[in-house]
């Protein structure tokens, strides 16, 4: 007789005992791979508080790599994932450490590659995510649109000329969040779409003047 452990108490809905834990860890590895887009050499995840603490019983650890690697809350090799293959080609290390100012399941995630990024977020409860940094630019990601992620100089106009152009298209905007280094310096903008762009709209953001970087993140499935 088979006996079911807690990684398979709520298959195939998600692999893992806590949404929050394990569920919300594979959600937000996922989305943070999707805004990195790149194959990346290591990931160094710091986990704080909670996630530090009860990550390990939880299967947090195990859920933040498996979404790196591309799987879903259901896939049934987040179970053994420290010994698959696909694990095989990237490393990793895991660090932790207790901050009262951070979410009690917050998580660092630092991608090493051709080029490097730091994304920062919290698993909110039941499965919910929301990455709150990239690089140096505070954002609010939930992975429930596509997005547009702009980094472009702040000067008067921009966000005139995004939202214009969406409109051009018959696209609504759902949310847009944006950041700042200081004034007339590099700024950030997160675009969250009711439909979804195409390469002709990404590129004309792209010829935006004193655009530097955009990149679309599709929405994350159920």
């Amino acid at each position: 007789m088979k006996h079911s452990t807690l990684f398979d108490i709520i298959s195939p809905i998600m692999i893992g005992p806590s949404s929050s834990h394990t569920a919300g860890a594979v959600r937000l590895g996922l989305l943070a791979r999707n805004i990195y887009k790149n194959t990346p050499k290591k990931v160094i995840f710091k986990l704080y508080n909670s996630y530090a603490h009860t990550g390990k019983g939880h299967g947090t650890e195990k859920g933040l790599l498996s979404g790196v690697l591309g799987l879903g809350v259901d896939d049934k090799r987040i179970k053994d994932i420290f010994n698959s293959d696909i694990a095989s080609v990237l490393e990793y290390e895991f660090e932790y450490e207790d901050n009262f100012k951070r979410h009690p399941n917050a998580v660092d995630m630092t991608f090493i590659g051709e080029n490097n990024m730091f994304i920062s977020g919290d698993s909110i409860g039941a499965g919910e995510i929301a990455i709150r940094k990239i690089n140096e630019f505070n954002v609010k990601l939930t992975g429930k649109y596509n997005t547009i992620f702009i980094v472009y100089k702040d000067m008067p106009g921009m966000i005139s000329q995004v939202s214009s152009l969406m409109q051009y298209h018959n696209i609504n905007i759902a949310s847009l969040y944006c950041d700042r280094n200081a004034k007339g310096q590099q700024a950030s903008m997160i675009v969250s779409l009711d439909g979804s762009i195409d390469d002709e709209i990404f590129k004309s953001i792209e010829e935006i003047p004193g655009v530097y970087f955009v990149s679309y993140i599709e929405k994350l499935g159920n």
